[in-house]
């Protein structure tokens, strides 16, 4: 090659090279590999809280007269014009430029022309990334925290209608004692309400700007990072600019709290899935909310709770990607930390889809009380409330438990429920027994015996799903 064509060559790998920071290099990024580190193709969806992070960064500047107003106004003006771009379709995005705050910037100063080059005094991509994520997670927080109170209030409905609606409850899948279904379905909405709580734990510690930081050393310019917390309405400034940086914790937070969500969600939809089948038979659900078979024409599928009982493992996923993205990280920022965005996006997309799909699927179930009612009765039930009757006859309780597992083993062999057993052969194994243990034998006996808070009483169950809808009115 001739020196004139090794001139013209370098000439080409200079104009190829990333504006934004190619003045330390000499040759182009590989083409691959420019694709490869790319990640405008999924973070782009920032491209409003990036733009937010800078027009109240740019304002900060000019109020510490880093920016004339004129500059300042020639910024804030084309970054909204930009964010219209984006709203419409007509901006054109490039891998080549590699983020959304790359090619934010760079269609700021193609619009405005140097000025826009001023914008990105005082701050880095590191702590501008940070802000971003912070901001969009910010109002993800918020509207799925929405979604779960929507869903709780739609489960305190199905509560309250169900206040009195005897049915069995399990331990081990196996009959236990009697329960209402009111009461069951309040045990629903305080694992919701425990989420709800750890999402508002998550959005108070995460809400600290890092704007501001710069690459992870501060700046050497007079900023006010307190002005621009305020601004993007944080509780207050990051407080080192290591951590600022480099900090993750709030998005692995925010994986944890889903992943505990969607396993309650999943809980939920097990107990759908069992109750909708024809070996249960307590509920059927909506036919616009169930599919059919291919080649069984009989069936009807509950597809909705089994695909968000299917997204556990996906929403659970996203964690351990993220945990172990951040293992073994040192400070301050890495290029390892462009991965904390898919996992984090795809969380909320799944997870706030997993939430409509129950707000809408709820209403559509069709309770079968009788059958519930039966299975109530089955299965010796009220065999504790036969122990619990003996104690209050002075035997001591575990000579009552053993009494009453001869009289269930009885009933075992005879086909017999305890309610249904006469007076003088439960006399047989214990003369303590006397005729008022009927009123404890009924399934109806044991639910109202357990009048307290906490308890299963239709009673208790009102009141309680008055103090859920209350504390969701006065939140």
């Amino acid at each position: 090659m001739t020196n004139s064509s090794k001139k013209d060559e370098e000439k080409t790998n200079k104009s190829k090279l990333n504006q934004t920071w190619g003045g330390r290099f000499n040759q182009p990024l590989d083409e691959f590999i420019s694709t490869f580190a790319a990640s405008v193709q999924f973070d782009k969806r920032l491209f409003k809280e990036d733009i937010a992070g800078s027009i109240a960064h740019a304002e900060m500047l000019a109020k510490v007269k880093l920016l004339t107003e004129g500059e300042c106004g020639l910024i804030v003006n084309g970054l909204k014009s930009i964010k219209e771009d984006i709203k419409k379709g007509s901006f054109v995005w490039s891998t080549e430029l590699e983020d959304v705050h790359m090619n934010i910037e760079a269609a700021l100063v193609e619009k405005i022309g140097a000025v826009g080059k001023k914008l990105h005094t005082g701050r880095s991509r590191n702590d501008q990334v940070a802000t971003d994520i912070k901001l969009w997670l910010r109002d993800a927080i918020d509207q799925l925290s929405d979604l779960i109170e929507e869903l709780q209030m739609e489960v305190i409905n199905m509560a309250e209608n169900h206040v009195a609606t005897l049915m069995p409850g399990f331990t081990h899948l196996q009959t236990a004692q009697p329960v209402t279904l009111g009461h069951h379905l309040l045990a629903w909405n305080e694992m919701l309400e425990r989420d709800f709580g750890r999402f508002q734990d998550c959005r108070s510690r995460l809400n600290e700007c890092p704007l501001g930081a710069a690459a992870l050393a501060g700046t050497t310019f007079p900023i006010d990072r307190h002005l621009t917390a305020s601004k993007l309405s944080f509780s207050k400034p990051t407080e080192n600019s290591m951590d600022s940086v480099s900090d993750r914790d709030f998005a692995m937070e925010f994986c944890a709290s889903s992943s505990i969500l969607i396993i309650h969600l999943s809980r939920i939809c097990e107990e759908i899935v069992l109750w909708n089948s024809s070996q249960f038979h307590f509920i059927q659900i909506s036919d616009r909310f169930s599919t059919g078979s291919s080649i069984m024409p009989q069936k009807k599928n509950p597809d909705v709770a089994e695909l968000i009982r299917g997204k556990t493992g996906r929403i659970t996923g996203n964690l351990m990607t993220l945990l172990m993205l951040m293992k073994s990280q040192p400070l301050a920022y890495n290029k390892d930390n462009q991965e904390d965005k898919e996992p984090l996006f795809d969380t909320v997309d799944a997870l706030g889809d997993c939430l409509r799909a129950m707000i809408n699927l709820l209403p559509e179930i069709e309770v079968q009380t009788e059958a519930l009612y039966s299975a109530a009765k089955e299965s010796f039930s009220t065999a504790t409330d036969l122990a619990d009757y003996l104690v209050r006859k002075n035997i001591p309780f575990r000579e009552a438990h053993e009494i009453v597992g001869r009289s269930v083993a009885y009933g075992l062999e005879h086909e017999l429920e305890l309610s249904c057993m006469p007076l003088a052969k439960l006399q047989e194994f214990s003369p303590q027994i006397q005729a008022d243990v009927y009123e404890v034998l009924s399934v109806e006996g044991s639910v109202t015996s357990r009048a307290h808070v906490g308890g299963t009483a239709p009673e208790s169950v009102k009141a309680a799903a008055g103090r859920a809808r209350d504390r969701l009115k006065n939140r």
